[in-house]
């Protein structure tokens, strides 16, 4: 597939199963990151690969995230919660990172871990791998957070899930870009 058919095609995948990428597959996804567009190239990002028995750890996290803000939380939305992480055989968090700097402010580097993130969507698609990007309240919370061990200057931008796209993709509507782009 060449890069303009893959970035016109793209489409969220949300049931995914094994196989997850094949290691050719993922070193084009973890290389495709790279080359996001990068305001003094400060690479402020950083990714954690969870896969196998670290999606149930993650999994796990999640539930005491949730257990933390409602003890009280019923021990079947425990197990949804659980599960979540089991919906795709690989996961990996893209995590920015941000680094001090006098013309890059936070925001810029938030933007720049999620062109890291569109770009793996991208790199996942062109080669057939399905992913879907999700966020949620688990995105956000502190305790999810210390648990996957970021420091006090990183926050996750989002948790892309891959694996072997099954069952139909949304259909994707015809856009126009008059709709959206004009002449100033």
């Amino acid at each position: 597939m060449n890069a303009l058919e893959a970035l016109l095609t793209r489409n969220s995948a949300p049931r995914l199963e094994e196989p997850e990428p094949a290691p050719e597959q993922l070193e084009n996804i973890c290389r495709a990151a790279l080359r996001a567009a990068d305001h003094a190239m400060l690479r402020p990002w950083r990714f954690l690969i969870v896969r196998g028995e670290s999606r149930a750890r993650l999994g796990g996290l999640f539930v005491e995230a949730a257990l933390a803000a409602d003890p009280e939380m019923e021990p079947g939305e425990q197990d949804r919660l659980r599960a979540k992480t089991l919906r795709a055989p690989m996961i990996i968090v893209v995590i920015a990172s941000h680094v001090k700097h006098p013309k890059v402010p936070a925001i810029e580097q938030d933007l720049s871990a999620g062109a890291a993130a569109q770009n793996m969507l991208n790199a996942a698609h062109a080669q057939g791998v399905g992913a879907m990007w999700r966020t949620g309240s688990m995105a956000y919370d502190r305790h999810v957070m210390e648990g996957l061990g970021l420091a006090g200057n990183e926050k996750i931008i989002g948790f892309l899930y891959l694996g072997s796209a099954t069952g139909n993709l949304k259909t994707l509507r015809p856009e126009d870009p008059s709709d959206y782009f004009r002449e100033w």
